[in-house]
């Protein structure tokens, strides 16, 4: 006994002050204690030995003088008895566990007194009132009030542990009736105890009683009103009870509980679970769903018929993914069961992930005023949160549906019920807007038809069995049944006993019925399977059940295994738990009639049927509840630090594409992303097309100087005899006009698509054209300048002036190119390319590949170099023999030519290079080369071929021979006429005029020739 003592003491301190009796005072003697409760001599005395209508309490003797605790002073007066109660039937009832004297009969008129020395016997005998005799089987079903309980009589006592009542207000035990949660479900009990002692099959001989407490949905009071089910187990002490006569106590044993149904809530279980273990009494609860009851090291004789709240977060988190919300507040009430089932919600949407918690709020276990209006305005905190999902019991869950509609939050919550809110009508009466769109959870049920049969006829006069239903009628019908109750001008009628449930009120099953009921089944089939084992072939009860052995019992009950009675299996797992299978409602209000529909199932996996949900106002549009925004199509999420499910979204810019939701990645350097940036695409290969605007210009111009440049090559080729021809030089002016054929030809080069062989004729080709024509104008040049420089000193000729030592210098520069442009091609084969730099634009929809050839802008300088050096050198030259009279010869021409052929170069170099960044670089700066090319061989065609050809065709008689001088006099009429001219702009008479260039080119045939002399426009 000490030991039991110590661990009530420690597991509950707030049994030490109801313990505290059971201590003896200080320095009394220790006394010796019996191992067993006193056996009663005789009978005890029945309710009419000691006077009709009586009923005599816990130490308390009828006599008028009452009885006092055996400590107390002898000169205090004894404490009064409690006032009679009368009992219905007398000859049904007993007294349980008091102490009364053998001559009660005689102290009813004698004034005996009963004393009383250990205190436990009046702590227990308050919570109990008084207990059936035992003895033979009892009759079945007929039960009886018995201070706030409700006892049947049976050979098997059954405990139950129901929500009758509410929690009370300002201090009170307990509060208004609970219709559902109570009534409902405590008449499933007796309905299920009378289908069990009814059925021959189950437990036959065996009659199953009960003894059926509130809690009044509070664990410290349920705690109280369960120590009655420990009342058999804990030993009395006759030595310490004496009767004033000397005579002993006769003591009497309380009836046995060996298992109980309940409770409830799981706070309340948790509370009840842990003295029950102490006495290895087995529990099976029908609605309490905390994880922590599966903890089977601390609850190990507790066991459930419903799942744990851990398959049950695990299925509201599947809800919430499947409405694709990611953002939600949870609310719990203070206890085991809000607090354990949050955790578990938490923990499953950290497992699973993508569903974050914006706060978690308790609802107090005592709630101030004013408390569920903060809850409210707390939740408001974080609006974008509206799905909140409560954990809570249908009193919290009434007043914060109460506390949204004063703040005018109906349609913005969007409430996720746990199996506490399920599909009961309590919590949402009155409050049908503000609940719109709820989605709850129950376990999976059935509604039970025989249950609502049998309900449906219970009335005032077939159900005298259950005390509180008569508060359930006046509630339920809201009617008085005392006359005197009535007040003068109220609208409440007096109770007639013809209304009928169904009928003259609303009825719906609650949820839990179907789990009360297997619950008790549950209970019946281990006593059943049991009783075959230890009782093989006895009828009744056998010595081996005689008390029931609660850890036997215990493994029997872990092992049933039977269709429940709504057709479901009824196992437990070694935990105690039932597997997890839950309906999904929503209360839903349609043509104005709310009503709770099923939407879907859980079992390990969510079944929800979306489309027929209902959201506030009839809606079937989704409502979010969600942190942020879903990114864009290219945009990343950067999560706000804390919360995974809150974010801000940046776009991939640039380059980058979106490789997942979180990061952004840089595309191949031959790809763009797409308009959204989700991907890369090629990006586009351009080149220079023929019929865009910057080809046809270029085109146009080398068709028209390729056109006139055959023109002229044929007109010389036609007139290659006549004097002008010869005398412009015809070998040096058919390597000049091929050139200039090839400068204009390297404009479709230029143009035409890049590949191995275009690219390799682009190399050649570019700079060779420039280099034949500079070169031939360079041989030109210098010899002009060194006959005339030769003619100050003598009147010989200078050398290497003949037509063929000029092919020999020209053709000398030219390969120069040619050997530059070889070393190019072993250095560096050429190849095009796919140039995607150049115009890898900010922006990349404007990113373009060139397909291009491998020659880059230093290379091209390069290349172009020679030929710019060539014409730099001859515009030197002609610069150098500007003083030769203007008349004379080809010397003032060649020098116009490359004075505005550099300025066409200095023009293109600018524009070639500055166009460098622009996006239209490649056709800008192919359109500028080719044009500066084609510019340049048509200004040397023009001033240099154009007016020979002019002569040739339409003045042929200035095409014609004039009279003959030596080299020596041609020589010597130039040299004066240029002094001449410089002194006083004397300009000679033509005779000497272009004799020296065709005297010079034949000075290497016969020794006498003929020289002849041209008119001033043979230039």
């Amino acid at each position: 006994m000490a030991d039991i003592f110590s661990m009530l003491l420690f597991n509950f301190p707030p049994l030490s002050l109801l313990l505290l009796p059971l201590l003896p005072p200080k320095g009394s003697a220790r006394r010796t204690r019996t191992s067993a409760w006193a056996t009663p001599a005789a009978s005890p005395p029945r309710r009419s030995d000691a006077g009709p209508g009586t009923h005599l309490q816990p130490g308390c003797s009828p006599h008028p003088g009452g009885c006092r605790h055996p400590w107390e002073p002898l000169t205090e007066p004894p404490e009064p008895c409690h006032p009679p109660v009368p009992a219905s039937p007398p000859d049904r009832r007993r007294d349980s566990g008091r102490a009364l004297c053998p001559s009660t009969a005689s102290a009813m008129s004698g004034g005996r007194f009963c004393m009383e020395r250990l205190s436990f016997c009046l702590l227990l005998s308050a919570w109990s009132w008084g207990w059936a005799p035992g003895g033979a089987a009892k009759p079945k079903g007929q039960g009886y009030p018995h201070m706030n309980s409700i006892r049947i009589d049976g050979d098997i006592t059954l405990g139950g542990l129901f929500p009758v009542h509410g929690r009370g207000a300002e201090g009170k035990a307990c509060g208004e009736l609970k219709k559902e949660k109570g009534i409902h479900r405590l008449e499933a009990m007796l309905f299920a105890l009378d289908r069990i002692n009814n059925d021959p099959d189950l437990l036959p001989n065996i009659t199953l009683g009960a003894r059926i407490l509130d809690t009044c949905s509070r664990d410290t009071h349920a705690l109280e009103q369960s120590l009655t089910f420990v009342q058999a187990l804990i030993e009395k002490d006759s030595t310490e009870v004496r009767c004033v006569n000397g005579g002993p106590p006769i003591i009497t044993k309380p009836e046995r509980v060996v298992g109980v149904i309940g409770a409830s809530g799981s706070s309340v279980s948790i509370m009840v679970a842990n003295i029950l273990r102490l006495f290895k009494i087995p529990q099976i609860s029908y609605a309490s769903t905390a994880p922590d009851l599966s903890d089977n090291s601390r609850y190990d004789f507790f066991s459930r018929v419903v799942p744990s709240d851990t398959y049950q977060a695990q299925a509201m988190v599947d809800i919430v993914k499947a409405l694709k919300w990611n953002y939600v507040s949870t609310l719990a009430s203070e206890g085991s069961y809000g607090e354990s089932g949050v955790e578990a919600f938490i923990q499953k949407s950290r497992e699973d992930g993508g569903v974050c918690v914006a706060q978690s709020v308790k609802i107090p276990r005592e709630p101030k005023p004013g408390e569920f209006d903060k809850i409210i305005r707390r939740l408001l905190e974080t609006s974008h949160a509206r799905a909140v999902i409560i954990f809570a019991n249908e009193d919290d869950i009434r007043r914060v549906l109460e506390a949204a509609k004063r703040a005018n939050q109906t349609g913005h919550f969007i409430w996720m019920g746990s199996d506490s809110w399920g599909s009961k009508i309590a919590p949402v009466l009155h409050l049908e807007e503000v609940a719109e769109g709820s989605v709850t959870i129950l376990p999976k049920r059935v509604s039970v038809k025989g249950f609502d049969r049998y309900f449906s006829s219970r009335t005032l006069d077939n159900n005298r069995r259950n005390i509180w239903f008569a508060e359930f009628w006046e509630e339920n019908f809201h009617c008085k049944l005392s006359r005197h109750a009535l007040k003068k001008g109220s609208s409440i009628k007096k109770c007639t006993n013809r209304e009928r449930i169904g009928q003259d009120s609303s009825y719906e099953q609650e949820g839990k019925v179907q789990f009360v009921i297997d619950a008790v089944y549950a209970m019946g089939h281990a006593l059943h399977n049991m009783h075959k084992n230890l009782c093989p072939g006895k009828v009744g009860l056998c010595p081996r059940m005689d008390p029931v052995d609660g850890v036997e019992l215990l493994k029997y009950i872990r092992n049933v295994n039977f269709s429940g009675i709504a057709g479901t299996p009824v196992t437990f797992n070694e935990n105690g738990d039932a597997p997890g299978r839950y309906d999904i409602y929503q209360y839903q209000i349609r043509n104005s009639t709310p009503e709770y529909k099923v939407i879907g199932q859980w079992t390990d996996h969510l079944h929800l049927k979306v489309e027929n949900m209902l959201w506030p106002g009839g809606g079937s549009q989704l409502p979010s509840s969600i942190c942020s925004l879903p990114c864009k199509p290219g945009e990343r999420k950067k999560l706000v630090k804390g919360i995974p499910c809150c974010w801000h979204c940046e776009r991939c810019d640039g380059y980058q594409y979106q490789l997942d939701e979180f990061h952004c990645k840089r595309c191949h350097f031959n790809e763009r992303p797409n308009e959204n940036h989700t991907s890369c695409t090629p990006i586009p290969i351009i080149k220079l097309e023929w019929s865009s605007p910057w080809a046809v210009v270029p085109v146009f111009i080398a068709i028209v100087g390729i056109i006139a440049t055959l023109f002229v090559v044929v007109t010389f080729v036609r007139y290659n005899d006549t004097p002008i021809v010869k005398a412009s030089g015809r070998e040096l002016s058919y390597v000049l006009l091929t050139g200039i054929f090839l400068c204009y030809a390297t404009t479709f080069l230029m143009i035409a698509e890049p590949d191995l062989s275009t690219c390799s004729l682009r190399r050649i080709f570019l700079g060779l054209g420039m280099s034949i024509s500079y070169a031939a104008l360079l041989t030109k040049t210098n010899r002009i300048y060194r006959i005339f420089e030769q003619g100050k000193k003598s009147v010989s000729a200078p050398r290497f002036i003949s037509p063929a030592s000029q092919l020999v210098i020209t053709f000398s520069l030219i390969s120069l190119q040619l050997v530059g442009v070889c070393i190019w091609f072993i250095v560096d084969p050429s190849h095009s390319v796919i140039d995607y730099e150049d115009q890898r634009t900010t922006n990349p929809h404007f990113a373009r590949g060139i397909l291009k050839c491998d020659i880059s802008d230093l290379s091209l300088i390069c290349l172009l170099g020679y030929s710019m050096l060539l014409m730099v050198t001859c515009t030197v030259y002609a610069i150098k023999t500007r003083g030769v009279p203007e008349t004379f010869n080809e010397a003032k021409p060649i020098g116009f030519t490359m004075y505005t052929t550099c300025i066409v170069w200095l023009a293109f170099i600018p524009i070639f290079f500055g166009t460098s960044q622009s996006a239209e670089k490649m056709y800008i700066q192919t359109t500028t080369l080719t044009i500066s090319v084609s510019l340049s061989a048509s200004v040397s065609l023009g001033m240099l071929y154009m007016p020979k050809v002019y002569i040739i065709l339409f003045h042929p008689e200035q095409n014609v021979p004039k009279r003959k001088r030596s080299l020596k006099a041609v020589v010597t009429a130039a040299t004066m006429s240029n002094k001449f001219s410089q002194k006083g702009g004397f300009r000679p008479n033509g005779e000497a005029k272009s004799e020296l260039c065709e005297n010079l080119e034949t000075q290497a045939l016969a020794t006498k020739q003929t020289y002849v002399s041209y008119s001033n426009h043979a230039i």
